[in-house]
């Protein structure tokens, strides 16, 4: 498919402008919330600290929230990417997949049963909790006749994030402690998040970031077909068992830090792809920047949704993916 944009001066163009704009949206982000600040204020906290109320929450409650929206937007962004190609599935996302949900079951059954509270640990279970719901769908989606198809690949998603959040609904009932600790974060929210909370698994998500973008040729090749691609002598096992690495650090780092977000990794890629055609050398950075730009303003609208509260981030990126999925579901690509 030819994007919107065919020129290749206006594609890199047009990626600087997306990166301006992400950075805006940050900036928007420090600066309006609640708690009334301005432009100056927000200046003044990072060059004239003075300990004020407005300074303290702009430097420990809005930058870290800015940072952490912009990393879990970009990871879901590319994990969306990475799933839609590997899978050869319009509407495949770490949510539709249940990779979010199994890496909240993991962290809920940790908090429940075993007491863990380490950030540390929470990024080790939300790996582990991906990584055996990307495994059991591959398998699920495998079997049978037919092999591995993307119809099989989307029921197996759904029946294993079904499975997982009813099991974690059951623990949390069951136990009303954890309940309280962990009810806000499985909705999705970067509300109240410290930089101390990304810290972990940054590392992990940068090797992702870059994994990722260094596997453009890989993505078209495999894009032309399994069998052609073996032909033009990719080792297709060897590429999905990357993808599938890359895919569990990137949904596993983003539930950690933030809960299980979903539609980023959907609507996202479709979106990129509108715009300057299905070449990954050019969906992948877009892809990224755009899966920031929209949590990041999905962030900021959900502030100001039931004030003086605010709407988990989740539920806004699900009010702003709903129609979109629908129109993808039902015509297979975003044209």
């Amino acid at each position: 498919m030819n994007g919107v944009i065919q020129s290749s001066k206006m594609k890199i163009a047009m990626l600087a402008l997306a990166v301006l704009l992400l950075a805006v949206c940050m900036a928007l982000s420090v600066v309006f919330g609640y708690t009334n600040t301005s432009w100056k204020s927000a200046v003044a906290a990072f060059t004239d600290f003075n300990g004020s109320n407005q300074h303290l929450i702009i430097r420990n409650a809005r930058l870290p929230r800015a940072l952490i929206g912009a990393a879990v937007g970009i990871s879901l962004a590319l994990a969306g990417v990475l799933l839609q190609a590997v899978t050869r599935n319009p509407i495949a996302s770490t949510d539709i997949f249940g990779l979010n949900a199994g890496a909240g079951f993991f962290i809920v059954m940790a908090v429940s049963f075993f007491h863990i509270s380490s950030l540390q640990q929470f990024t080790w279970i939300a790996f582990l909790g991906a990584a055996v719901s990307a495994l059991t769908v591959y398998i699920l989606g495998s079997s049978g006749r037919g092999g591995l198809t993307p119809v099989k690949m989307t029921l197996a998603g759904a029946v294993i994030a079904a499975m997982f959040a009813s099991l974690t609904q059951g623990m949390l009932v069951a136990n009303q402690k954890a309940l309280e600790e962990v009810l806000f974060w499985l909705a999705g929210s970067i509300q109240g998040r410290k930089l101390e909370f990304l810290y972990p698994v940054l590392p992990y998500l940068l090797i992702a970031w870059a994994g990722s973008m260094l596997m453009f040729r890989q993505l078209n090749t495999f894009l032309l077909g399994e069998d052609v691609a073996r032909s033009l002598g990719q080792r297709t096992l060897l590429f999905k068992i990357l993808a599938g690495l890359l895919i569990v650090l990137l949904a596993g780092g983003s539930v950690a830090v933030a809960g299980p977000i979903s539609f980023i990794g959907i609507v996202v890629p479709h979106f990129a792809r509108y715009l300057i055609g299905n070449d990954h050398r050019w969906v992948i950075p877009f892809s990224a920047i755009f899966g920031g730009i929209l949590l990041i303003v999905a962030d900021i609208g959900a502030r100001y949704i039931v004030l003086p509260e605010e709407v988990p981030v989740g539920v806004m990126t699900a009010l702003i993916g709903t129609p979109f999925f629908i129109h993808i579901a039902r015509k297979g690509s975003f044209k």
